[in-house]
């Protein structure tokens, strides 16, 4: 309010038209700054017409984006099956890798298995062998004992059986000399 009570103030103490004219102009000017013109004002009808055409869009956009949606759907159906196909492919050619290693192995395995028992067999059979030769060692270290044993028992037997014989013999003589 303050505004045109000093434009009034300022109009009537102007000199003259030419300073009026000035004066009105750039209140004109304050106005059109402060309010803009009426074409640039939304009118009812076309706030309508602007409401009807973003809503036209806004149904065309979720169209596209229904049909984008769809394309991604089934985009990412073919995807998830290759993946699996994919996946299904590897997992079968690990099996395949797995079921060859462990044939492998089990080839290793039956090698080394054989491997082991023919040197194990050979082991026994030295083993064998070695106690075979000491029993016969043992064998002829016993009846070379043995028979030293049985000539040592039949020399001491033969000496005393000698001894007897003279002490019979020497009782004999003695009762037949009286």
């Amino acid at each position: 309010m303050t505004s045109v009570v000093e434009f009034y103030e300022q109009l009537a103490s102007a000199p003259d038209d030419k300073t009026r004219a000035r004066l009105i102009a750039e209140a004109f000017e304050r106005m059109e700054e402060r309010n803009p013109e009426v074409k640039e004002l939304a009118t009812q009808s076309g706030m309508r017409e602007t409401e009807l055409r973003l809503q036209k869009e806004i149904v065309e956009a979720e169209g596209r984006l229904r049909l984008e949606i769809e394309q991604l759907r089934a985009d990412m159906g073919r995807d998830i099956e290759q993946l699996r196909a994919g996946v299904g492919r590897d997992i079968e050619q690990l099996r395949a890798g797995v079921g060859r290693d462990i044939e492998q192995l089990r080839a290793d395995a039956g090698r080394e298995s054989e491997q082991i028992r023919a040197d194990l067999g050979r082991d026994i059979e030295q083993t064998r062998a070695d106690l075979t030769g000491k029993i016969e060692q043992l064998r002829a270290d016993l009846i070379e004992r043995m028979e030293q044993m049985r000539s040592g028992i039949l020399r001491w037997v033969v000496g005393l059986l000698a001894g007897q014989t003279l002490v019979l013999l020497a009782a004999l003589f003695a009762i037949a000399r009286p």
